[in-house]
C-alpha cells in the first residue's frame, strides 16, 4: 500500500495542548485573536499571520489561497494584493469573504467571515513603501493571475522595472493595494481529546458581539 494511503488509514492525532473557556477568551474577538497571534509568535509558529482567504466568483465558484495578515484593529483584518488578481475580481463581484488561520503548534484555529473593501490610498501607499524593494518591483512585474509564456518573461519584466526606477523610490502601482475585512462572525477552535473540541462563536448583534458555544 502506498505510504500516503496507509497514513490516511492509520493517522490519528490526540489534541491535548490547551482548552478554551468563556472566562479566558473574553467578550471581544479582536482582542482574543490578537492574543492568540501573540502566542503563535511566542511559540515560533511559522508564518503565524498566514491565513486562507476564500472568495466566490460571478459563477458561484469558490476559491481559496493563502495570504498574509498585515493589519489588525477594531476596524478589521487587512491584507494586500493586486486588485486585478482573481481574488480582487471575486471581491469586486461579491465582497463577502472568509478566512481561516491555523496554528498546529497550539492546536488552534480561527475562522472569520465578513465583508472586504479597499483600504485608503494612504494606507496602501504607507504599506507599499515599507516593503523590500524587490517585493515592490515584483508588484510591477507581475500581472497577478494572468497567463505568462514562461519564467524568463517574468524575470525580464522585473529587470525592466528595476531599470525604470533605478535611483528612485518605487511607487505603488494603482492596481495594487489593501483590503480590510470587516468581520461579522468569528469562530475560535481549540483541539481537545476524543474529538470533543472547544468551539466558541462570536456573532454581531447590533453594535455588540454575542458569544455562544458550539458542539464539536
Amino acid at each position: 500500500m502506498p505510504k500516503f494511503d496507509r497514513f490516511l488509514e492509520t493517522s490519528r492525532t490526540t489534541y491535548r495542548r490547551g482548552e478554551l473557556d468563556e472566562a479566558a477568551i473574553g467578550n471581544d474577538p479582536i482582542v482574543a485573536l490578537r492574543a492568540w497571534l501573540d502566542e503563535a509568535v511566542a511559540q515560533g509558529a511559522p508564518e503565524p499571520n498566514a491565513m486562507c482567504l476564500s472568495s466566490v466568483d460571478a459563477d458561484g465558484q469558490p476559491s481559496s489561497r493563502i495570504v498574509l495578515l498585515r493589519g489588525l484593529d477594531d476596524r478589521g483584518l487587512v491584507f494586500y494584493t493586486s486588485y486585478d488578481s482573481r481574488k480582487g475580481r471575486d471581491i469586486a463581484h461579491d465582497a463577502r469573504v472568509a478566512v481561516t488561520m491555523y496554528w498546529n503548534a497550539l492546536e488552534r484555529q480561527v475562522r472569520v467571515e465578513g465583508v472586504a473593501s479597499r483600504v485608503s490610498d494612504a494606507e496602501s501607499d504607507a504599506y507599499f513603501a515599507s516593503r523590500p524593494r524587490g517585493h515592490q518591483l515584483g508588484a510591477w512585474a507581475s500581472e497577478q493571475s494572468e497567463p505568462i509564456e514562461g519564467r524568463t518573461m517574468l524575470e525580464e519584466r522585473r529587470q525592466h522595472f528595476n531599470e525604470r526606477f533605478e535611483g528612485h523610490d518605487v511607487p505603488r502601482p494603482h492596481s495594487w493595494g489593501g483590503y480590510r475585512i470587516v468581520p461579522n462572525r468569528f469562530e475560535f477552535w481549540q483541539g481537545r481529546p476524543d474529538r470533543l473540541h472547544d468551539r466558541l462563536v462570536y456573532l454581531t448583534v447590533g453594535d455588540a458581539w454575542h458569544r455562544e458555544r458550539l458542539q464539536p
